[in-house]
């Protein structure tokens, strides 16, 4: 009765500010979250040549016990992790979690039947798939290039992983009758300084315009380009960047991939998102938490965050905004770490679509700059965790304070009998 009565008084406060909290709670059920599979076993994927090296700038640290080590274990660490976020979710793949069934298939081979164990896995639980090529921790991007490489052989090699990663997506998000988003990261970078930034980018946009020739009903793919910064052991630079695939993306009406990690540590993605959205079909968010450097740590509740969510409802673009989390941590729990960062992005939304925008925006208009800000500040202090809970509870979530305790349960359970 407690917690009702919470929820209720909740609801009367931010009625005040004109906000119905039963239909914001509405509003974030159906926007789906994409969840990322490679936090479950440290990007190590499914490959017969065994787990794969962390390379091409990618690095998870840690070695906490109970790591998956097969489809099977993975698929159960992931329903107990969606089983703790609430809310429409997808799981997104990379190329390198393929059913290989112990046979060694390099990535210029992978088929759609490849992935009809994560196909039968989405169907039975109602989910949503989204897809990657795996353009790092492979012998031939040793040298530092896939795409961008100067050697043809190396180029073509990558072209026809990512093509067939597009034909792969198209499959999957026909199958499910849910449009997939085919995300094209690349590492390719230089360590020190290079007179050969334009040399590179030429090869790039070739390869690129290549791997994108097939063209897919735009009901099934979604094909998206995602910039870095850098990467480790690419300090000086990447030919993938910001401004190289803003431009790429607008003269091929795709999607650009925004990757909360991958900017200077000044740049704020919340306010690139409503610089981007009259220009391009969509936007796809990789939400995770850079610590001093592109570190991948697990998304939480903190301002840029919440900012971002607050700049996609504002926008009113949930619709052409892909929201995705994107970390790996392999120093605590793994399934812990998902539920978390989910959580917190999930919170996020709940959180902008609490925001009394309008009168925001009337303030606005009336110059009246002082009341924008108070009511800022009010918001600040208002009841968002039982609403959120109350959230949950309808979802038969269990809430924040449980969350650790059903956590360890499963490493009990499950986790620490792993080998």
């Amino acid at each position: 009765m407690e917690k009702n009565n919470s929820y209720l008084r909740a609801k009367e406060r931010y009625a005040s500010l004109g906000i119905d909290t039963d239909v914001a709670i509405e509003k974030i059920k159906g926007t789906p979250v994409s969840i990322h599979c490679w936090q479950g076993d440290d990007v190590a994927g499914f490959e017969a040549k065994g787990p794969s090296l962390s390379g091409g700038g990618i690095l998870s640290t840690g070695a906490y016990p109970g790591k998956a080590k097969n489809i099977s274990q993975l698929t159960d660490d992931i329903d107990k992790a969606f089983s703790l976020i609430p809310g429409h979710k997808k799981l997104a793949l990379h190329a390198m979690y393929g059913d290989f069934k112990g046979k060694r298939i390099d990535r210029d081979q992978i088929e759609p039947e490849h992935f009809d164990w994560w196909l039968s896995w989405a169907r039975e639980r109602g989910h949503g798939l989204d897809f990657n090529p795996t353009l790092f921790a492979h012998p031939k991007q040793d040298e530092g290039y896939s795409l961008a490489s100067e050697d043809k052989g190396i180029r073509d090699f990558w072209v026809e992983h990512v093509a067939r990663s597009r034909k792969v997506g198209a499959y999957l998000g026909s199958k499910l009758g849910s449009l997939c988003t085919n995300n094209i990261w690349i590492p390719d970078g230089e360590k020190d300084i290079t007179p050969s930034r334009a040399v590179h980018r030429k090869y790039l946009i070739d390869s690129l315009d290549r791997a994108l020739e097939q063209s897919y009903p735009g009901s099934d793919l979604l094909d998206s380009v995602e910039s870095k910064l850098f990467g480790i052991g690419y300090e000086y630079y990447t030919p993938g960047s910001n401004d190289f695939y803003l431009l790429y993306a607008a003269r091929k009406n795709i999607a650009i991939t925004l990757d909360t990690g991958h900017f200077h540590p000044t740049e704020l993605v919340s306010d690139k998102i409503s610089a981007i959205l009259p220009f391009l079909p969509a936007v796809l968010l990789h939400l995770s938490r850079g610590i001093r450097w592109d570190s991948d740590h697990v998304t939480v509740l903190n301002q840029e965050i919440i900012d971002i969510m607050a700049e996609i409802k504002r926008s009113d673009a949930f619709g052409k905004v892909h929201v995705g989390t994107d970390f790996f941590d392999g120093s605590i729990n793994r399934i812990g770490a998902w539920a978390l960062g989910a959580r917190a992005v999930a919170k996020a939304m709940l959180h902008a679509h609490l925001e009394p925008t309008d009168k925001l925006r009337a303030y606005e208009k009336e110059r009246n700059f002082f009341a924008r800000l108070a009511l800022f500040e009010e918001l600040k202090a208002m009841p968002f965790g039982d609403v959120w809970d109350h959230y949950l509870d309808g979802e038969g979530i269990v809430t924040d304070r449980d969350l650790t305790g059903e956590v360890m349960s499963y490493e009990k359970d499950v986790l620490s009998k792993r080998d």
